[in-house]
């Protein structure tokens, strides 16, 4: 498993960006997200580079971290959410509106 941090995803829209950008390289790649901290971490038989070029081509570009320990940073995504649990990207899940929370 890689981690790679990324202080440009704010939220559930830019994390489905970067999930689909690495399934792009490998469909069967797990991929789980920490949007409040801004970690992404993914287990793949792809080389890491290929990942790191993909997630850059999203316009996202990543930081390679020590993989992620300790409690979430309780900020949320900035749209009133509240804090939020790492979970793992639900690539069928619909963009969020203009009108609604990006996480609900």
């Amino acid at each position: 498993m890689v981690t790679f941090q990324n202080t440009d995803m704010a939220c559930g829209r830019c994390a489905s960006t970067i999930a689909r950008a690495i399934s792009s390289v490998d469909e069967n790649a797990r991929i789980e997200v920490d949007v409040p901290r801004k970690l992404v971490s993914v287990t793949s038989g792809s080389d890491e580079r290929e990942l790191v070029d993909a997630i850059q081509e999203a316009g996202y570009p990543p930081r390679r971290v020590e993989a992620a320990t300790g409690a979430p940073s309780g900020r949320g995504c900035g749209c009133g959410c509240g804090p939020r649990a790492a979970s793992s990207v639900d690539m069928t899940q619909q963009a969020a509106s203009s009108r609604g929370s990006c996480c609900s």
